[in-house]
């Protein structure tokens, strides 16, 4: 059955912000994408685009109904249905929508087929996590297919994740290291570690900022049906994190006496105190966030994504 776009945005024009995490069979997407949630403070639904059953961990789980599961906050969803328009309709059918949502792809899927989903009504795509087996990259291990297959997953990423080190020795860490850089030079790489460290490093893929053509300006266009406007807003430079964070309140002030509100915006903006950040308002709330590698990104104007008055 062929999937049509909704004609009329959801949430007042919000876009929610979606990630794709992508791998191959045995890598660890799913206990990934569980410590995301067991440290999760936002709401956050979760798409299962595979087979079979949703390996959520029990702990996380309120309860099971159908193929839809409700996690112990309330407001977070996981689903499982094999296509994504079916899964989508069903979280723009929420009253409120979540804060973000985690696609988990198949391993045997290529992740830049699904990025055009990113741009479904009511999302925006923030980038593409792939999480990457240390001893999987070891040469031999695989057929030479599946190399390909792992090769070109790892090409499209817009994060990598080594997971499995604690299966190779201090060498073959380093070589998987030199792997990625080979075949993905300039994507960050985090290696998937346990303990108080591992929620700030794995928290990161929920906020990448996008590293497509166009970076964080890479928004959707316009529809017709669209009940928000785009609009690029230059970012002052040489305040502190607290100076800008009190500068992106008087922007929301603005628009609201401009006939508008702001429900979105993204932007990458030089701070004195804290370097280069990484700048998010997601409705009510608003994110200053210290970008990992600087080196690979400039400083850019702000996306502001406001609603249009009736």
């Amino acid at each position: 059955m062929s999937y049509q776009e909704p004609m009329f945005l959801p949430w007042d024009g919000r876009r929610v912000p979606l990630t794709f995490v992508g791998g191959y069979l045995g890598a660890g997407k799913t206990s990934v994408i569980n410590e995301v949630l067991r440290h999760a403070d936002r709401p956050i639904a979760v798409i299962v685009n595979d087979v079979g059953s949703i390996n959520i961990d029990a702990a996380l789980v309120r309860r099971r109904h159908g193929d839809t599961i409700e996690l112990t906050d309330g407001c977070v969803c996981c689903s499982s249905i094999d296509g994504l328009g079916a899964a989508f309709d069903q979280i723009r059918a929420r009253p409120t929508p979540p804060d973000h949502v985690i696609v988990e792809l198949s391993g045997v899927a290529e992740p830049e087929r699904m990025l055009p989903w990113g741009r479904s009504a009511g999302f925006v795509l923030d980038g593409l996590v792939v999480v990457v087996a240390a001893d999987q990259l070891e040469p031999g291990r695989l057929p030479e297919w599946v190399h390909v297959h792992l090769d070109s997953q790892i090409r499209a990423a817009d994060l990598l994740v080594l997971t499995k080190t604690d299966l190779v020795d201090a060498a073959g860490v380093a070589a998987a290291h030199d792997r990625l850089t080979e075949l993905a030079p300039g994507t960050p790489v985090i290696v998937r570690e346990h303990g108080p460290d591992a929620v700030g490093a794995l928290g990161r893929f929920l906020a990448l900022g996008g590293r497509r053509p166009g970076g964080v300006t890479d928004v959707s266009p316009s529809t017709l049906f669209d009940a928000h406007e785009v609009s690029l807003e230059s970012m002052p430079t040489g305040l502190t994190g607290a100076a800008l964070d009190a500068w992106l309140w008087e922007l929301r002030v603005r628009r609201e006496a401009g006939g508008g509100r702001l429900v979105r915006a993204k932007g990458l903006a030089l701070t004195s105190d804290l370097g280069l950040v990484l700048v998010q308002v997601v409705g009510v709330r608003q994110e200053i966030d210290v970008v990992p590698e600087p080196e690979l990104a400039e400083p850019t104007d702000l996306v502001v994504i406001t609603l249009r008055s009736a």
